[in-house]
């Protein structure tokens, strides 16, 4: 098994294809325009969804169900990064985000 590469949220380029691991609610709250956003406990029942050919940027709040996700799909055939640092370290270095209720996009 591959090693996951671990990269900053600056690093992460502007059409990279990123998934979002975290929860209904925290992906309302704040998220990445043009994410795709499957759960973490839910990955491996929507793995369909992902295409294998893509290099993923995994994220998450913190890094940690990323980190979990990441080294997932590279075990089943899959090219991921994960995003150190997660959603916090996005909106830190000011990174773009969107929300879904109405109200400017937060990390929770």
């Amino acid at each position: 098994m591959s090693q996951l590469e671990n990269v900053s949220a600056d690093a992460v380029g502007e059409n990279a294809k990123i998934l979002d691991v975290r929860e209904d609610y925290e992906w309302e709250a704040g998220h990445i325009e043009g994410a795709i956003h499957i759960p973490l406990d839910q990955l491996p029942e929507r793995l369909a969804e992902l295409n294998p050919d893509d290099d993923l940027y995994i994220i998450c709040r913190a890094g940690g169900r990323s980190q979990r996700a990441g080294e997932w799909l590279i075990g089943n055939g899959y090219s991921a990064v994960n995003v150190a640092g997660g959603m916090g370290a996005w909106s830190e270095a000011g990174r773009p985000m969107v929300s879904e209720t109405g109200s400017a996009p937060s990390v929770l």
